[in-house]
């Protein structure tokens, strides 16, 4: 099954960036199958269609405006999705529930699911995370392996990079190429 995992998120806005530290994480700390490709998908946006249509399944790795307490985590296929109206509040939240409204018309589309995470603070300028996301990001992870074990996708655990070490590799860039 191709699959392509998304990290979305803007890292500029504290919690808003957790899509994207989750798949460097995955990324450093994981081996998937040639048939998994893992994409830091920043706000990519409508650029999403590809990934739609052209993967068997896709997981999008993502914040999600929900009321419920921060640090709250679901795992939504996308048919869910696309019911809940008032979930879209951000501009990348938007984009996502609209490629997957325009692709649902389409022939083809991937089994789309987001793990998401109830924020606590998307409207901070700063690179990182607040603390109740750092306490549920272990959570955050384990749902989505639980996400991709469904599918009879495998994965081996092969390194032990922690979270703090990639939000600094985004915040000293030329740390991270050393």
């Amino acid at each position: 099954m191709k699959t392509a995992i998304i990290g979305i998120g803007n890292i500029l806005f504290m919690d808003e960036g957790i899509g994207v530290y989750a798949s460097k994480f995955l990324e450093q700390n994981y081996r998937f199958g040639d048939n998994v490709e893992i994409i830091d998908g920043g706000t990519l946006g409508f650029k999403l269609m590809n990934y739609y249509q052209t993967y068997d399944k896709v997981v999008i790795l993502d914040t999600v405006s929900i009321e419920d307490e921060p640090g709250s985590i679901y795992n939504l296929p996308s048919d869910v999705l696309l019911g809940l109206g008032e979930y879209r509040k951000t501009a990348h939240e938007v984009e996502v529930v609209e490629m997957l409204e325009i692709c649902s018309m389409l022939e083809s589309i991937a089994k789309v699911n987001i793990v998401g995470i109830v924020p606590e603070d998307i409207e901070s300028v700063g690179i990182g995370l607040t603390k109740r996301m750092k306490e549920s990001f272990d959570s955050f992870i384990k749902t989505t392996l639980d996400e991709l074990q469904k599918d009879g996708i495998a994965f081996e655990k092969v390194a032990d990079s922690s979270l703090e070490s990639i939000i600094h590799s985004y915040q000293n860039p030329t740390m991270a190429r050393l």
